[in-house]
Order: structure tokens, then sequence, then C-alpha cells
């Protein structure tokens, strides 16, 4: 091969090398580009230091510094291409990125005003000494009806007024109930359950879901949230729930709220109340409340004779909607952000 020709063969080479080098769009296109002209074992380079061979002795040393500077010049083109890829990765893809810049804030979730609101009350109740409990949702008819004095031909358990589910017979013994279980109707049933398992004094609170097959409007909702409490021992007295829920509410919404009981009637309770809080120019419905009727604590096994207690029920949307100015309760269900981000 004559030196003419093996320097034709580099000045292409150098001139095709340093273009591939320089048109690399990423790191990965950049290190294809190289193997195929610096590879050391199947490269470019390596097919062209063969042919030195093939050179005339004496014009040999001269193909040689052509070669060195050959490999020089492609190297220097190589490393300034990585260095400006580098540069690119290492700011997103974007060579006008200025490090300097404050940075963007990500969007970070936060806790639901329902969730935030039942650990607010939960604080609050267990200042005064009441503890957590919990219950299924999916519940029998003894716990959500018989156990709380409804009875079967009371309109609280007809089928157009709760969620029954297509199931077999629930229960056994002389609890086995014909008919399906159902969605609880209210946290009264987690009572149910713990005075069966528990002997007086008992003082809880249980907060979660309900179902009701109520439409939707401003203050109604087919699901929602309900704080029930429960204080069972000697000597217990309508003055002991009237005092609770007060301090409850001063605690809850300020001490410039308003709070009334209206004489009303639960199966469960007796005598009962309705809770009222004076919100917007208006008196409005948060809960209904009572002395624990003695047929409740007949069906769980405590004697009527020597032990009393009160047991509440509060909607915990309607407590979250008056703290925060709230006016319809499908707002805390739209999973609109705009809403939600708010609190």
């Amino acid at each position: 091969m004559s030196l003419q020709d093996f320097l034709s063969t580099l000045d292409g080479l150098e001139e095709e090398a340093s273009s591939a080098f320089q048109n690399a769009s990423d790191t990965d296109s950049l290190e294809v580009a190289r193997v195929r002209y610096l590879g050391q074992k199947s490269g470019a380079l390596r097919d062209v230091q063969k042919r030195m061979g093939s050179i005339d002795k004496a014009d040999r040393k001269a193909a040689g510094m052509r070669l060195n500077q050959f490999k020089s010049n492609v190297q220097g083109t190589f490393e300034t291409a990585k260095e400006r890829l580098s540069g690119v990765d290492s700011a997103g893809a974007d060579p006008t990125f200025d490090p300097s810049l404050p940075g963007l804030r990500p969007t970070v979730g936060h806790i639901h005003p329902v969730t935030q609101t039942i650990t607010h009350l939960m604080e609050i109740m267990g200042r005064m000494g009441f503890e957590a409990a919990e219950g299924p949702e999916v519940e029998d008819p003894w716990h959500n009806f018989v156990a709380l004095n409804i009875p079967e031909d009371h309109p609280a358990r007809d089928p157009l007024d709760n969620f029954y589910l297509a199931t077999a017979k629930s229960g056994s013994g002389d609890r086995t109930l014909e008919g399906s279980q159902l969605l609880r109707s209210q946290t009264s049933t987690v009572q149910i359950r713990v005075m069966e398992n528990k002997q007086p004094p008992v003082r809880v609170i249980s907060l979660g879901r309900v179902y009701r097959p109520d439409a939707p409007d401003a203050t109604h909702f087919p699901m929602f949230h309900q704080m029930e409490g429960l204080l069972v021992d000697k000597h217990v007295t309508m003055a002991n729930l009237k005092t609770v829920l007060r301090v409850f509410a001063t605690n809850y919404l300020g001490d410039d709220v308003e709070i009334r009981f209206r004489p009303s009637f639960f199966p469960f309770t007796e005598p009962s109340v309705e809770v009222d809080f004076y919100w917007n120019g208006a008196w409005i419905e948060f809960g209904g409340a009572g002395m624990v009727d003695p047929a409740v604590f007949e069906a769980v096994g405590y004697d009527p004779e020597v032990y009393s207690g009160f047991a509440f029920g509060l909607g915990v949307e309607r407590l979250c909607m008056r703290r925060h100015g709230i006016t319809d309760i499908r707002d805390l269900y739209s999973g609109d952000l705009r809403f939600l981000q708010q609190f």
C-alpha cells in the first residue's frame, strides 16, 4: 500500500469519525461510534494499523506520525462529544439548564380532611379517657338491629333503608337469623361487640364508615362516617352525657359554639335526645344520644339494675364541614384536588 493511499484513508476516516462523534445525540449513540472507529478489537483504527505492514520501510516513519496524529485528533473529538453529552444528561437532556435557578416543588399528597377530622376527634375523646374500638363494616342483623332493641317490624330494618347483601343465614344458635347480612347502618354495632367481650366499666369510641341508601345532597351521602361513644359504669346519668358532649363541642368547634339537646326516640336509648349545633344562622343536627336502654344491656349480659350508661353518635362529615366552613358534603368525595388541597 502506498503512503499516499494510506494518508488518504486516514483523512477520510478522521473526517467520518469526527462527524459521527459530533452528531451523536446521546451517550448510547456516542458509544456505538467510539467502538466503530476506536475499538480495540474491531474498530476502523485497528484495521488501519494492520495496513502499516504493507507500506514501504522508507515511508513508514511518515505514515506512523500521521497515524498518531489521527488517533490524537479522533480521541480529542470523542472526548469533546462525551463532555457535551454528559452535561446534557446531568441537566435532564437540556443544554440550557441553569442549576443555580430555584427548583420546582414536587406535588406531595396530604391527609384527607375527613381523616384529619377523625384523628382530631380521637385525640379529644382520648383526653376524656375514651379508648378507640373498631368493628366490621359488613354486619349481621343481630349486631345491627336485634341487640340494639330494634324490632323486626321497625322502619329502620326496611330493605329500602339499608344495603343488604345477598348471603346465606348469619350467626349460630339462637342468633341464627333469616335474611342477608348488610353494610352496617350505624357504628352502634361496635358498642354491642365491645360489651359482649368486656365487663364494665366501659368507655370507648368508634369512628368508621356507615352506609345508608340516601340520595346525595348538600348534607347527605350514601356513605359517611360516624363517631360512636359509649360509657357504661355504675351511677352514670344524663348529666354525664351532656357534660361530655359540651366539653367535646367546645374543644372541637370552639368556645363560642351553641349546643342544644332535643327530646327524641331511638330504640337503643331511653331517654333519647337529638344533638344540634348552631351553624350559619341555623340549628344543624349532628347526631343522636341518650341513656342505654336496659334491653340492650340484657342482650349483652349486663345487669341493668347495677349498671347504667350513655351512648351517642355524631356525624364526622358534619363536624368537619362545620369546622372548615364547607357547605356541601359532596365536595369531600368529589376527588377534586383543587378543593382537597385547601386542607
